[in-house]
């Protein structure tokens, strides 16, 4: 873990108490964002007509694809109920305890995106398929069970016309996104799974348009680019390996051949001025190859710090660029064990 990703964890009182405040204006500021019924039904017809105009997939038929499967769509019921805020508990949960830096970023884009879909919510009310007749989109909550809502007429715990936009879908891409940018192999972008059965099931269930999910993923890809992201995350989501580690003025001495990496941070200069290898007491093998020109500007600091997280990789000191690759081939006297 680096610097920046331990950086300076916030006193988890006043957290606790932020986050909750962050949950409870969720469920109580949506008791008040109520608008006119008749313009929430309003804006819903218009919603509707306009995804046909886009030939978006009518929601109804994919709805009736599944509706004989009564399992799935009670799975289906259970997770929009259940796992929207406990996921998203979790993703802060990690982060505070092992992500500090990304912990402050996940924070800061749920709340802009709350409050700015509560202000959306407010102007624009609009009345879910589910309560729409016209779609044909039916209540699987009500049909099958469990229910997250109880009877609009009477329901006082929540307010049931506020699709647009979807913070459903809102909230479990900014999950994805987090914790792609915590991961530290390929497979972190499977979290983008999340959004995407989150998407599906609030369509499936009746509960959301597609625009309403075009409209909060709109918005949460403008407060991304508003919010100041941490540096770490920054480099591992969206740059190569060669800019991580690029050329920068090199703090204490120049590298030269021979120059050895391990991945706790440390650069000693081995005495054998020629490309070599070298191995760490944990197998995991490290290196520097270069010719005794090396260039002074590769930075030995971040390029410890890719290896440690990484794994290995091969850096041509000439050209100061790092390339993905594992440095394990050369001759058995061109090896040196870090003792």
């Amino acid at each position: 873990m680096g610097a920046d990703d331990r950086g300076k964890r916030p006193h988890p009182l006043r957290e606790l108490l932020l986050v909750a405040a962050l949950f409870l204006a969720y469920k109580i500021g949506r008791l008040f964002v109520v608008g006119d019924l008749s313009t929430a039904y309003d804006n819903a017809t218009h919603i509707w007509a306009l995804e046909r105009t886009l030939a978006l997939p009518d929601e109804a038929t994919l709805q009736q694809g599944v509706l004989p499967h009564d399992g799935l769509v009670r799975a289906a019921n259970r997770y929009y109920a259940s796992v929207h805020f406990p996921a998203t508990g979790a993703l802060l949960l990690f982060t505070y305890l092992f992500r500090p830096a990304l912990y402050r970023w996940a924070r800061t884009l749920l709340a802009v995106l709350t409050a700015v879909g509560f202000a959306i919510q407010a102007l624009v009310p609009m009345a879910p398929p589910r309560l729409l007749s016209a779609t044909g989109v039916l209540d699987t909550g009500q049909l099958v069970g469990p229910r997250a809502y109880g009877d609009p007429a009477t329901d006082t715990l929540s307010n049931q016309y506020a699709a647009m936009p979807s913070l459903h879908v809102g909230w479990a891409t900014v999950v994805a996104i987090v914790l792609i940018a915590a991961g530290r192999s390929r497979w972190c972008w499977l979290w983008l799974l999340h959004p995407l059965l989150t998407l599906s099931i609030v369509v499936l269930t009746g509960n959301h348009y597609w625009l309403d999910a075009v409209a909060a993923l709109a918005l949460l890809g403008v407060i991304v680019l508003v919010v100041p992201r941490p540096r770490t995350a920054l480099a591992r989501a969206t740059t190569p390996a060669a800019t991580r580690a690029g050329p920068v003025p090199v703090p204490a001495a120049v590298p030269v051949a021979g120059t050895r990496l391990a991945p706790d941070g440390y650069w000693p200069t081995s005495p054998v001025r020629q490309a070599g290898r070298w191995q760490s007491r944990d197998d995991l093998v490290v290196g520097v190859r270069a010719a005794d020109r090396a260039a002074p500007t590769v930075d030995l600091p971040a390029l410890a710090e890719l290896v440690r997280r990484t794994g290995p990789r091969r850096l041509d000191l000439r050209q100061g660029d790092l390339e993905r690759g594992i440095v394990v081939a050369g001759d058995h006297e061109h090896r040196q064990y870090l003792g």
